[in-house]
Formats: C-alpha cells, structure tokens, sequence
C-alpha cells in the first residue's frame, strides 16, 4: 500500500518541484510546476524499492516499472524478487500477489481526497501551512539535484507520515528519487531511471490480467 502511495505522491509532488528555482523559491518552484502539471498527461520509469524496518533483519530490495496516467491511474508492476501488482484506479487500489495469495481492492477515497486537496488543487500557502518544507538547488549534496523535503505539521499526518524527501534531476526535471520516513522509523526509498514523460501508453497497460 505505501508503495502506491509513494508513487500518487511523487507524480503530484514533483510536477511543482520540478522548475528552476533559488533554495527559499519554493513559491516559485511551485507556481512553475502547475504549468508542467497541465502538461504532464503520462509518466513511466524504472523504479528500485527499498524498505528498512526494525522488524527486518535486513532491508528488502524490490524491483519494476510504474506507469502513470493522469490524474488518477497508477500501476506498479514488480518483477524482483517477486512478482506482484499495484493497481491504482480513481477511487480503488488493487494488490495482486500471486506467490501470497493476495488479490483484493482498497477504498482510498481519502487518501486520493488529501493528494488533489494539497498537491494538486491546493497552493504553495496551503501546503506551507500543512507542512514544514526545505528546498535546496544542490539536491542535498547531490550534484544535478533539486532537494525538498516536506515535515507534515498536522498530528493526524505525523502519526503514519514523518517525513516526504524528494530529489529531481535539474536538467531533465524529473524524479531520480524519493524516501518516505514514517513515524515508527520505518524508511521506504523509491529510486527512478528511465522516466519519460508523456510516453504513449498501450490499451492494455492497467490491465492486471496483461
């Protein structure tokens, strides 16, 4: 689930982080960024995942693609170690996981709620004043990164969510990686290659039969 949530957050975040900007232009940041939004109708990548627990004796690595449509389908197709699928359509996510015996569907009617209120409907004062939020053109030492990280400032947030940080490619303006802090520790990393956007997508492509 955090997986899916991890990717609605990164297609709704990074459309407005992703602009040319000083460290305190956030404003700026994200005025430039709804421009992308309107114009952002796909995204597709190569996505690392990589999920630390106290509960693991070692983190787990996993591995796929993602493909997005907007506004609001999303799936995650992994292939390593294991095969599963995250389907994301309006108001329901799917998970099938075949070695687990997993198949069923998820009402996140709220969760969708909160993204287009804060990240997609919402403006730059809306999102300041629910979160914290640190930008920086150096990517957090990163050469050839936009850096944000966003501290949720409601207790209701803060009792999953800790911390959102994202890194952008300053040439492309396109995600290279995001980490999801949550509040008992646990860290989830989505790294990206390969992100094109706007790509055409085949009929088929949220098909959880394909």
């Amino acid at each position: 689930m955090f997986s899916a949530v991890a990717a609605i957050l990164a297609t709704s975040v990074l459309t407005f982080v992703s602009a040319n900007a000083s460290p305190d232009g956030f404003d700026d940041m994200y005025a430039r960024g709804q421009q992308v939004n309107g114009a952002m109708k796909t995204l597709t990548a190569r996505f690392t995942e990589t999920t630390t627990s106290t509960l693991l004796t070692k983190p787990i690595t996993a591995r796929g693609r993602l493909w997005v449509e907007r506004p609001s389908r999303v799936i995650l197709r992994y292939t390593d170690p294991d095969i599963r699928v995250v389907l994301m359509d309006g108001n329901r996510m799917t998970v099938a996981w075949p070695s687990r015996n997993i198949n069923q569907t998820i009402d996140i009617t709220a969760a969708q709620d909160r993204v287009q209120k804060y990240f997609v409907n919402g403006t730059a004062a809306d999102l300041r004043r629910q979160f914290e939020i640190e930008t920086r053109d150096d990517g957090d030492g990163r050469r050839g990164a936009y850096y944000v990280s966003m501290v949720p400032k409601r207790k209701q947030i803060r009792e999953t969510l800790a911390r959102l940080e994202l890194w952008v490619d300053r040439t492309s303006m396109l995600p290279d990686e995001m980490k999801m802090t949550f509040a008992n520790g646990d860290l989830k990393t989505m790294t990206f290659e390969d992100v094109v956007a706007n790509a055409p997508l085949d009929a088929r492509t949220f098909s959880l039969d394909r």
